[in-house]
């Protein structure tokens, strides 16, 4: 596959091999390949790694099928798809509530992941998991369309670019602003499920925010880390748990998990520009 990359205005002049390594984050076996086989040109020039690149470049990267090992995935149904934004190295789609991020069998082929790889076969490009969703929570959720990019994506998620607002309900009157700071473990007795261990736990941090107090509360939760079932276990921790949760819940009468991930903000991992998108309807 060919890729062409313009430098965005004010980039810092660097060189080439600064800019695969420290920037694009290429591993080193690929930026080995890039370089014996010529497979890089600067403005459409072959370039070498030690020359300066700067605002405005075109950075056109040449990928062999063996540069990057790909993973065989089971194609679903891309009529499930919805598509909040797209282009040759991002895609960000709206998940159903009810199916999960991504298989954990080769033969499953009910997941996000399954039903995205049939959305992008007659491109010929296959989708690679950036970050999850619970499998009944819905809304914005980010894949990258090719290798190259999917490092570039995980360091936005990792120094918190990539800024995420979930809409929820939760039971009871919740009538105050707060932030939840309490570590995340497994619990030993159930592994479906995870508990506040303030002592072998990983760090978690939650921002609420009330829309609606009342019988039960309105909130958009923002989260600066992505624990698994971090809003869930950490509003169950404050004694609010989520409406509709069948694993920390299981006595809520609403039918699906009162969970939402509404709005996702990230800059584009190449030109820098800002991508904002809201998976609609929401929950109210």
């Amino acid at each position: 596959m060919e890729y062409t990359i313009t430098l965005p205005e004010n980039h810092p002049e660097i060189t080439l091999r600064q800019l695969l390594e420290e920037e694009w984050l290429v591993p080193r076996k690929v930026r080995h390949f890039l370089r014996i086989r010529k497979n890089v040109a600067v403005n459409k020039q072959t370039a070498m790694f030690h020359q300066i690149v700067r605002s405005g470049d075109q950075i056109t990267l040449v990928l062999e099928a063996d540069d990057y090992q790909y993973q065989a995935i089971a194609l679903g149904n891309p009529a499930l798809i919805n598509v909040l934004f797209e282009d040759e190295h991002v895609i960000i789609v709206n998940k159903p509530a009810g199916i999960k991020t991504h298989p954990n069998q080769p033969t499953e082929n009910d997941t996000l992941l399954n039903h995205l790889a049939a959305y992008l076969k007659p491109a010929g490009t296959q989708p690679f998991v950036v970050h999850r969703l619970d499998k009944e929570t819905s809304g914005c959720i980010v894949f990258a369309k090719n290798p190259l990019v999917l490092p570039i994506l995980g360091r936005l998620l990792e120094s918190k670019q990539i800024q995420r607002f979930y809409q929820a309900i939760v039971e009871g009157q919740l009538s105050k602003d707060l932030t939840i700071s309490k570590k995340i473990g497994r619990d030993r007795h159930d592994r479906r499920k995870r508990i506040i261990d303030s002592k072998n736990g990983q760090a978690a941090i939650t921002h609420v925010h009330v829309l609606k107090s009342g019988a039960t509360s309105k909130i958009i939760c923002q989260l600066d880390t992505g624990r698994t079932h971090q809003i869930r276990v950490h509003l169950l921790s404050i004694g609010h748990p989520l409406v509709g949760d069948p694993l920390y819940n299981p006595g809520s009468r609403k039918q699906r998990l009162a969970l939402h991930a509404y709005q996702l903000k990230m800059p584009h991992p190449f030109s820098k520009k800002e991508i904002l998108v809201t998976a609609e309807p929401g929950l109210w």
